[in-house]
């Protein structure tokens, strides 16, 4: 053990000097690139690269022209640091970009665009219930630069493979750069968002059905599945509401980083990225009114049961008051003797239940 304790502290230096010195490249070593999704070349419309890393795809873009995209997967911090320092990229937005769960936002840092979007996946399930995950959250961050694109992805949701393919057979798209690339991933959330929000519809509905059927009227309903869903339409808002800002900014302010061209197709998103903001606050209020109508009858439910419980300890109360007068023991009580006594007492004490019976019976009581 002490043989491997010492080669150990010979070895550490020696890897230390290399990965200070001037010839070590982040980029390339395997290890540190392994969230590396795909890194690719594009030129004029066209991917002219194919398994090349970072450093090699900006190589050949500052010398062929063209822009890079190097796509990653939740990467860690010393695999995003080589990336990170080839592209010039902000500490802060490096650091948004490792660590994740970020608000959806827009920042730019000199030359480069920092955009985080949440992206939504709707959890199938047979039944809601109380304890139902309805929607799952991932994010997508895009580094946009003037001849790069860096897109960080956290999230089993949200795979970019198929919109890159997509984007491959639109050459004329493509060749706009970049800004094609951020407005093809911010068009393929906010169409996440549409679809996801037609599915928490058919929940919504499904609840509301529920909560005013008759026979969930009369148990008051499941309070339990509303706030779950209350939670789920919570965390979509989370995911929505924070992107309008972002959107806006890119349809109507110029920017240097986004085509003009590009910048047209960005106002198409943002109204779709409204009408799912109107969807989701809907949503909330509609729960809200869904939550008190149920609390509403569940109070009429109780009122019900209390007013039932009143009306039979209210007959019950005529037997036990007269049978109490007669249980004291008195030696001179009203026809004690008498021989049709007890049965007398018997059809009137029967016949004034009947009445409150039949009183409460009209007034709806029972």
């Amino acid at each position: 053990m002490s043989m491997i304790r010492d080669l150990r502290a010979a070895v550490r230096p020696a890897l230390r000097r290399t990965r200070n010195s001037s010839d070590y490249d982040a980029t390339r070593d395997p290890s540190v690139t392994s969230a590396v999704v795909d890194c690719a070349v594009y030129r004029d419309g066209k991917r002219v690269s194919d398994h090349v890393s970072p450093a090699q795809a900006m190589e050949r873009v500052r010398v062929e022209g063209g822009f890079a995209w190097i796509g990653l997967h939740e990467p860690t911090e010393r695999e995003f640091a080589g990336i990170a320092q080839e592209f010039g990229l902000h500490p802060l937005a490096v650091e948004d970009a490792v660590q994740a769960h970020q608000r959806p936002k827009l920042e730019r840092y000199d030359d480069t665009l920092f955009t985080v979007f949440k992206t939504i996946h709707y959890v199938e399930h047979a039944e809601l219930t109380s304890t139902s995950e309805v929607v799952e959250t991932g994010e997508v961050m895009c580094f946009t630069g003037r001849n790069f694109i860096v897109t960080v992805r956290h999230g089993g949701q949200g795979s970019l493979r198929a919109l890159r393919h997509r984007l491959q057979q639109d050459p004329e798209l493509l060749a706009k750069g970049p800004s094609a690339v951020l407005h093809a991933i911010a068009d393929q959330v906010v169409d996440g968002y549409l679809a996801v929000a037609d599915a928490v519809q058919d929940d919504i509905d499904e609840v509301e059905i529920d909560v005013f059927s008759a026979a969930t009227s009369r148990r008051g309903g499941d309070a339990g599945r509303i706030y779950q869903l209350k939670r789920e339409v919570l965390e979509f808002k989370r995911a929505v509401s924070p992107l309008l800002r972002p959107m806006q900014l890119l349809s109507e302010r110029p920017m240097r980083l986004v085509d003009p061209d590009i910048q047209t197709y960005f106002r198409d998103v943002a109204d779709h990225l409204a009408r799912v903001n109107e969807q989701v606050l809907a949503f909330d209020d509609l729960l809200n009114s869904i939550l008190q109508a149920n609390l509403a009858q569940a109070t009429v439910a109780q009122n019900e049961d209390m007013r039932k419980i009143t009306s039979w300890a209210a007959i019950f109360a005529v037997p036990t008051m007269i049978a109490g007068i007669y249980g004291m023991n008195f030696d001179y009580m009203p026809e004690l003797r008498w021989k049709f006594g007890y049965p007398t007492v018997l059809v009137v004490t029967v016949g004034i239940c009947f009445a409150i019976h039949r009183g409460f019976k009209r007034n709806g009581w029972l």
